[in-house]
């Protein structure tokens, strides 16, 4: 009798105190995490959170197109990652990352960006980001990031952390003005002057993606890397 109703209690013990655990832990009853994205490209926002939605437990909660609006939902909204871009028209992600950090210092932040300059990965991490990851990672890496970020951890890819080790700046592009089409040197002398691409869109009268069409082929042209080339390019020669 007495044996009964001690493994009785014990049974009621082991309850009480592990199935709570189990909830917790297992990947089933976890509340899954809340996403927000920042980024200027429309069909940026839409694959990546069509992405996210094949993770288990994430969820993309909120997307926007420009910095002011995705702090202003920060204020009333609670989110536990937010993707950002470096390059946008309003706030670029450095300095977003700054006034955000003034707000919440737990937020983990993972820019996701086509910058691989070393001295912008530095302002980065300076400014408070949580993660760095390129927009050519796989989904495997992006998934790998943002848990790693979620946890409190930085997260830096081995591509990125190549390039602060070794920097490996832009050497001057051979080639000539006269190489670049017309529409090119167009769109090179406003990439110089920091115009995002759906800026440059809306002066030319192009598409967003003609827009990203012409910032590859040049990059390709001139043999560069980033932004930084292209500038590099548009100062020696003249076109600024």
């Amino acid at each position: 009798m007495f044996a009964s109703c001690f493994y009785s209690l014990l049974t009621v013990v082991v309850l009480i105190v592990f199935i709570p655990y189990f909830q917790a832990h297992h990947p089933i009853h976890r509340m899954p995490l809340r996403i927000a994205i920042c980024d200027d490209h429309p069909i940026i926002l839409e694959s990546l959170g069509l992405l996210i939605a094949t993770m288990s437990n994430m969820e993309v909660t909120a997307t926007f197109t420009n910095a002011k609006a995705m702090q202003q939902h920060l204020e009333t909204h609670a989110i536990d990652v937010l993707i950002t871009d470096l390059s946008m028209p309003d706030v670029n992600g450095i300095e977003l990352t700054t006034a955000l950090r003034m707000q919440n210092k737990k937020l983990a932040i993972l820019m996701l960006t086509v910058e691989e300059n070393h001295q912008l990965i530095k302002s980065a991490f300076h400014a408070g980001i949580s993660g760095y990851i390129l927009k050519r990672a796989g989904k495997t890496e992006l998934e790998k990031a943002i848990r790693t970020v979620a946890k409190g951890e930085k997260y830096i890819s081995n591509v990125v952390l190549n390039e602060l080790v070794n920097p490996s700046d832009d050497e001057d592009s051979k080639v000539l003005p006269s190489q670049l089409t017309a529409r090119e040197i167009e769109v090179v002398k406003l990439i110089a002057q920091e115009f995002s691409s759906s800026e440059i869109a809306r002066l030319l009268f192009l598409s967003p993606g003609t827009v990203e069409t012409h910032r590859h082929n040049i990059i390709k042209k001139l043999q560069v890397k980033n932004v930084v080339g292209i500038t590099k390019f548009a100062i020696r020669n003249g076109l600024i």
